[in-house]
């Protein structure tokens, strides 16, 4: 089969089409034709050097994976050759054929394409983990996401809305600020021209946020306790802007404030497999009706991962990239 692999730790350029063997399912796990993979931060940060892949898994990038059951592992009995899924992957995204393991894949939405399906798992599983069952978001509250426009903010922007929630959001220009408003965001705040706590405490009457999906870090710590309620919870996803920073405690207790967070990948089959199951019977019915729907950025051929890297790191996308594979 044909990958893409990471040669050696550096730039774009380092991501390199090769033959490989086409992998086979151990007991339950499934392998999938890909058809099309999702690229997501992770892989750059893997593709740098900074995001080793978990023991056991692929050395490949790509997290997540569109495609058809191709063959099945022993006490896999969900799945059967030929069906449509799409999946979350500790890894092996980048190739024509992937193993997942069978509890962390999930039906091919109703009407959606591979291309649509491939943008689905990462972001999807990370918001509903983050968002929903570690953040606790409730309808009536409010949500304020940092980057608004990423594969995760423009997921955490429809599914906060979905589920009954004021939603508020960051972006560096007004172009973007102008997409997360038609996406249905309640205010976007330019972070470059607007200070965000001002304009969080402005729009909720002085209450603030009650929870917030971070994946800055540095400085935006001490200001997300500014912006936060009184009990409210802030989910750290990634700390693009630093991983240490200074906060003062007397406001986290005050306000008595949950600060947490989490990582995905390296978090086991089963953990994943009970995030899958709460997608599948509270928000895959939304993606049937097309209540919510991915938002597409660009498109590029496998062998050219390289080219989608780059897109990633200039950072003007507006949702999701995604590799064809088929």
């Amino acid at each position: 089969m044909t990958a893409v692999a990471i040669s050696t730790p550096g730039g774009p350029q380092v991501l390199k089409p090769e033959q490989r063997d086409v992998p086979r399912p151990e007991a339950g796990e499934i392998l999938i034709q890909v058809k099309a993979a999702g690229v997501n931060r992770p892989d750059v940060l893997q593709r740098k050097g900074a995001y080793p892949a978990p023991p056991g898994a692929s050395d490949l990038p790509g997290l997540e994976v569109a495609g058809v059951v191709a063959a099945v592992g022993e006490g896999v009995t969900r799945w059967n050759v030929d069906d449509r899924v799409c999946a979350l992957t500790p890894g092996g995204g980048y190739a024509e054929y992937a193993i997942v393991h069978g509890t962390n894949a999930l039906p091919l939405p109703q009407g959606f394409t591979f291309s649509e399906a491939a943008a689905l798992p990462e972001t999807f599983f990370t918001v509903w983990h983050n968002v929903f069952e570690r953040g606790g978001l409730k309808s009536g509250e409010t949500l304020l996401v940092h980057g608004g426009t990423s594969g995760i903010g423009t997921t955490a922007i429809q599914l906060g809305k979905a589920f009954g929630a004021r939603v508020i959001v960051t972006a560096g220009t007004p172009e973007k600020c102008e997409a997360c408003e038609k996406l249905g965001a309640d205010r976007a705040i330019n972070y470059r021209t607007e200070d965000f706590v001002a304009v969080v405490k402005e729009v909720t009457g002085g209450k603030g946020a009650n929870v917030i999906l971070d994946m800055v870090g540095g400085d935006y710590v001490a200001r997300n306790y500014s912006a936060a309620s009184v009990e409210g919870r802030i989910v750290q996803i990634a700390t693009m802007g630093g991983a240490v920073a200074s906060a003062d405690f007397s406001r986290l207790m005050l306000k008595r404030l949950v600060h947490t967070g989490s990582t995905l990948r390296p978090r086991p089959v089963e953990v994943k497999a009970g995030i899958a199951a709460g997608l599948e019977a509270q928000v895959w019915p939304l993606l049937a009706t097309r209540r919510i729907a991915p938002v597409m950025d660009m498109i590029f051929p496998l062998r050219e991962a390289w080219r989608a890297h780059e897109r990633m790191e200039e950072g003007d996308h507006i949702g999701k990239i995604v590799l064809d594979v088929a």
